[in-house]
């Protein structure tokens, strides 16, 4: 596979896109917060002194994927055409985050879904730190993406 964030001097450069087709994009990440019970007990019962975690850590989410090409260098700025946070809890310990990003356009959304995922797991933490300071974020996955010159992927189970 040619590396094509290289310019012909060996230079980072940001990939021209011009001539890629349009097409729907979308990606979906998922990272997790693993925490003592309590502390997930708290969020759950909206007991955090800092706010209701999750309502602020899912705008924080969609702020960071609307803003990832300010984040992440050579990231394309995209329209994006939705962004959804939804958080799940399948142990007494652990909170998932998960962001479905989309776009119309030349380039894909994995980053924008990873940024999402990763700010809104770092929100959970700032909220919660007060409570417990050895909460773990990770790990942090693209779980499928679809559209574009490359196709699907989907993350094995």
């Amino acid at each position: 596979m040619e590396l094509t964030h290289f310019n012909e001097q060996g230079r980072a450069r940001m990939v021209d896109v011009s001539d890629k087709e349009i097409s729907k994009r979308t990606a979906v990440a998922r990272s997790k917060v693993q925490m003592d019970p309590n502390t997930l007990a708290a969020i759950k019962a909206g007991k955090i002194g800092k706010g209701d975690v999750m309502a602020v850590a899912q705008v924080a989410g969609i702020m960071a994927a609307k803003n990832t090409s300010s984040w992440i260098p050579m990231c394309h700025p995209l329209p994006l055409t939705g962004v959804d946070i939804s958080f799940s809890d399948n142990s007494e310990d652990e909170l998932y985050i998960e962001a479905t990003v989309k776009t119309t356009g030349k380039t894909g959304v994995e980053m924008e879904a990873l940024t999402a995922v990763s700010a809104a797991a770092l929100t959970v933490y700032d909220m919660c730190k007060a409570l417990q300071k050895d909460m773990i974020i990770g790990p942090t996955m693209l779980v499928s993406k679809s559209g574009g010159k490359n196709g699907d992927y989907a993350l094995e189970a």
